[in-house]
């Protein structure tokens, strides 16, 4: 009996290590569950930041930008968000002049270069009356450059899109 005295309270004195250390775990994973909602809410954040720059290009692209070439502000919304995308004034780097043999009549975009103004179905032929294919078009090809950021103060995402982009435009437009 005496040896069953010596034992009493090691098994509550294990049991209550056990669960200091379980607590202790569980802690910890509650602390690393937090920080990877912070993660992962944080790179959403950055992602529709992104996607509201590119939407933002992509809107300007789609108007006629290179006739007057400005800076503006789209509002993009996703879900109960909205970001306002600046846009800096797209930048024309170089024109290039598009050949005959470059087009495709069966293209309405590129019969609009093989003709001549009001008479949009006469073509471009030399002397000998056959169209050249090394002849220059009425189009030019032209690149520019456009820059969109997104900062917003609410979720501190802060992002900028650069992307080039071809446009075909009549010829003598300028690259200002």
């Amino acid at each position: 009996m005496i040896l069953l005295h010596k034992q009493r309270g090691s098994t509550l004195l294990v049991a209550l290590i056990m669960l200091v250390l379980l607590t202790l775990i569980a802690i910890s994973a509650m602390n690393a569950t937090t920080t990877s909602i912070h993660v992962v809410g944080n790179a959403q954040f950055r992602e529709e930041a992104n996607a509201a720059a590119q939407q933002g290009i992509e809107q300007i692209i789609s108007s006629n930008f290179t006739a007057a070439p400005a800076a503006s502000a789209v509002a993009v919304t996703f879900g109960a968000a909205t970001y306002t995308a600046q846009v800096e004034t797209p930048t024309c780097t170089r024109s290039i002049g598009i050949t005959n043999g470059e087009l495709n009549p069966a293209i309405a975009a590129d019969a609009v270069c093989l003709g001549s103004g009001a008479a949009s179905n006469t073509g471009i032929v030399g002397a000998s009356g056959v169209m050249s294919p090394t002849a220059q078009s009425w189009c030019y090809k032209q690149q520019w450059d456009i820059r969109a950021t997104v900062a917003d103060t609410n979720t501190g995402a802060n992002t900028a899109v650069h992307q080039g982009v071809y446009t075909r435009v009549p010829a003598g437009t300028a690259c200002p």
